[in-house]
């Protein structure tokens, strides 16, 4: 597997966290401290401002699962997909979302289908 990000986020001196969702998801923030954090890449690459105040909140899969579990989350529009779209952690999707989502979306990171699959064989051995 090329690539191992399930989450690309940075967290502020003043709390914000700025995620990344997509590989052009360019998202900027002005702290209270007056200076400029960014974050880019989604799940493709890291590209962050360099400040050495911020926190690196990037979860690879190959971290342990109760990491990917909280960091990953999946967009969804609803179970009829006419819902704002809403981001919901892999922890608090229902085991048949996951499952529909593994078997019905072609495209999708292999990381992300990878996480699901460990969610669920995490659900099956509690």
């Amino acid at each position: 597997m090329k690539n191992k990000l399930i989450r690309n986020a940075i967290q502020t001196p003043d709390g914000t966290v700025l995620e990344s969702r997509s590989r052009h998801d360019y998202t900027t923030y002005v702290d209270a401290n007056g200076k400029q954090y960014m974050v880019d890449g989604g799940l493709d690459y890291i590209r962050s401002s360099a400040h050495s105040d911020q926190v690196d909140m990037s979860v690879t899969i190959d971290d342990p699962h109760e990491e990917v579990r909280e960091a990953c989350s999946w967009g969804t529009y609803g179970i009829n997909g006419d819902q704002p779209l809403t981001y919901v952690k892999l922890k608090d999707m229902c085991t048949e979302h996951i499952q529909a989502c593994i078997y019905n979306v072609r495209l999708m990171y292999p990381q992300i289908k990878t996480a699901m699959k460990n969610e669920l064989n995490y659900r099956s051995l509690k």
